[in-house]
């Protein structure tokens, strides 16, 4: 027998990712999304959802570029960490010993330790 539901966030499992940001060293920062996913092949277009209350809302805001990182079974520790320590009081990067590497594309960091990463404007 089919149902309605109103209308909320039932669709389960998303894989969490780690959203680098930031222009330079000085605003570096690690944000831990579960809403992320495939908007368009073509163009190809991605999308993350951020709340503004975040710290690094704002950064990708000014910057309007961001790097998905996909993450790994080591990268468990880092990922969870991330998701519950805002960037207001921690340098995310050093803290969680994650190499943050040159980009081609855009001025936000990318993960080394990440498997696959996509820079985003």
């Amino acid at each position: 027998m089919k149902q309605d539901w109103k209308p909320g966030t039932m669709i389960y499992p998303l894989p969490a990712i780690l959203v680098s940001c930031g222009k330079d060293e000085s605003e570096y920062n690690i944000i831990t999304v579960a809403w992320t996913g495939t908007i368009c092949t073509n163009p190809p277009m991605c999308y993350i959802s951020v709340r503004p209350e975040r710290h690094s809302y704002d950064i990708i805001k000014k910057n309007m570029e961001f790097v998905i990182n996909l993450t790994t079974k080591d990268m468990a520790f880092p990922t969870d960490w991330c998701g519950v320590r805002s960037g207001r009081n921690y340098r995310k990067f050093e803290e969680m010993k994650l190499t943050p590497g040159r980009c081609t594309v855009v001025s936000a960091p990318l993960i080394e330790e990440s498997p696959l990463c996509i820079e985003c404007r």
